[in-house]
């Protein structure tokens, strides 16, 4: 090749190559990708699922803070304080919005219905005006449903049994909608194992919540809750085990903070599975159009110093089937 046809070789190459590379910017956003996330929770009660979230993003390939920037605000546990975080969160206009129980995705939804919302533990979604069906949700909303079933529930209530068998009236503390979806079930099966069972709804004052559980002579519970108890799970353990009631609980956390034991999906796995499900649309797909799953494991996780504490002894079958134990 002669040098002229060399230089125009050269040239044509690295005009090619000039193209190629103001294709691929102009493919990418010319920011991060935003995605935000109200909390009701304080912050340091729910760093563990950012953290889970995080981890599940990196599994897909982004960088949280180049690739992606998570935008999260607190309302530190406070109700009155919740609809201004969303309205904050929703004014930065990001590309997807994280929710996690009911009570947040139902504020998130009143607030938008454009902005693709992902859920990490919806409770009967369908019900609750979230999606069209289970397979195609239709709207702006899709994620991951925490609605295992009754057999699940009913289990949690026979492993307490097995944990605690002298035990025979069980204080269920319950915040909405798990009543309603849970009830039946859990009625069914206390009747079944020759328990009497008493409905508490959670007062906001949990003091007074376990005077009334002590009055009804209660002496087990069954810890069915949300958003509001969950960021207060650390005082109902200990109002637990200060009132000597054995107690299963909705979510591992409790366990965690001191409880005796939980059998039900975990939060962590909840939100590590939301990244997938942010991946997809930030990619372009249509919520609508993200079937939305269930859980895809329950674990039994029992908390060996709660038993002691209360004087129990945990029989060996049922720590070998425990898929976390706290020594």
């Amino acid at each position: 090749m002669s040098q002229s046809g060399r230089r125009r070789f050269l040239a044509a190459s690295g005009a090619l190559f000039a193209a190629q590379i103001a294709r691929t910017h102009a493919q990418r956003p010319d920011r991060p990708f935003r995605i935000g996330w109200p909390i009701f929770a304080p912050l340091r009660a729910a760093r563990h699922l950012v953290e889970a979230f995080e981890a599940g993003m990196r599994d897909h390939g982004y960088v949280v803070g180049e690739d992606v920037v998570l935008e999260v605000r607190s309302a530190e546990g406070r109700v009155e304080r919740y609809p201004q975080v969303v309205k904050e969160i929703v004014a930065s206009n990001p590309h997807v919005i994280i929710t996690s129980v009911n009570m947040t995705t139902d504020v998130v939804k009143s607030t938008t219905q454009t902005i693709p919302i992902v859920m990490a533990i919806g409770t009967d979604v369908v019900a609750a005006g979230y999606a069209e069906s289970l397979a195609r949700p239709g709207g702006n909303i899709t994620g991951i449903t925490w609605d295992v079933g009754g057999d699940v529930t009913a289990k949690a209530l026979e492993l307490l049994r097995e944990a605690a068998p002298e035990i025979s009236r069980v204080a269920v503390l319950w915040e909405p909608p798990y009543e309603a979806n849970y009830r039946a079930a859990i009625d069914k099966a206390a009747k079944n194992f020759g328990l009497a069972t008493i409905w508490l709804r959670y007062s906001g004052d949990l003091n007074k919540d376990f005077v009334e559980i002590r009055r009804q002579r209660a002496d087990a519970m069954y810890g069915l809750t949300g958003a509001r108890v969950w960021a207060r799970r650390s005082e109902v353990v200990a109002l637990a085990a200060a009132h000597r009631l054995p107690a299963t609980y909705v979510v591992s956390e409790f366990v965690d903070a001191g409880g005796l034991m939980s059998y039900a999906p975990t939060n962590t796995g909840a939100f590590r599975a939301v990244a997938r499900y942010v991946d997809q649309i930030l990619r372009g797909a249509n919520p609508g159009d993200l079937p939305v799953e269930q859980p895809a494991r329950i674990d039994l996780v029992i908390n060996l110093r709660a038993a002691k504490a209360l004087g129990l002894k945990i029989p060996p079958a049922l720590l070998l089937r425990a898929d976390r134990v706290i020594e």
